[in-house]
């Protein structure tokens, strides 16, 4: 996933896309920033492990990936909210443009009738019966749909079916 990523950079670079150049360096320089932080992390355990294991450990796995590009679509939501808010659509549209090429590197996302059902399911199964037991549902489902769907969205779900 790390190597498309680079390559789609390069393509990006050819094309002079500017801003998925921007968006995809930005995310590249947050995937290595989470190996370096790992790294660290594993060398402070075992201090004698090879450089060669070390940099195999260290290395994300597709998962850990999906989770950092989830979490850079996340902050372009928030930043497209508060440029809205702030009455600068133009450039709440360019963190519109980087928030659509980031969401390609992720799984297809899950409709919101989907999410529906699938919090619906949940609430049977757990028998939650009002908004207090929010966290049973949420810790039920959230394995289930990360990656594939906004956590904001999910939530908003989980309090109108329990309230």
């Amino acid at each position: 996933m790390k190597q498309r990523i680079q390559e789609d950079v390069k393509q990006a670079m050819r094309e002079r896309d500017e801003i998925k150049v921007g968006a995809l360096r930005m995310l590249l320089s947050s995937l290595l920033n989470k190996e370096k932080e790992k790294r660290y992390t594993i060398s402070k355990d075992d201090r004698e492990m090879a450089e060669q294991e070390l940099n195999e450990k260290a290395a994300l796995g597709v998962e850990e990936i999906q989770d950092i590009i989830s979490s850079e679509v996340k902050k372009r939501r928030e930043a497209i909210e508060g440029f809205e808010k702030g009455q600068r659509p133009e450039m709440a549209e360019k963190e519109r443009k980087e928030m659509e090429i980031l969401q390609q590197y992720l799984p297809e996302q899950l409709s919101e009738e989907q999410v529906r059902e699938l919090v619906k399911e949940a609430i049977e199964t757990t028998g939650a019966a009002g908004p207090q037991e929010m966290g049973k549902v949420m810790g039920q489902l959230m394995p289930k749909v990360k990656g594939k769907v906004d956590g904001g969205l999910v939530n908003r779900i989980v309090k109108e079916l329990l309230g």
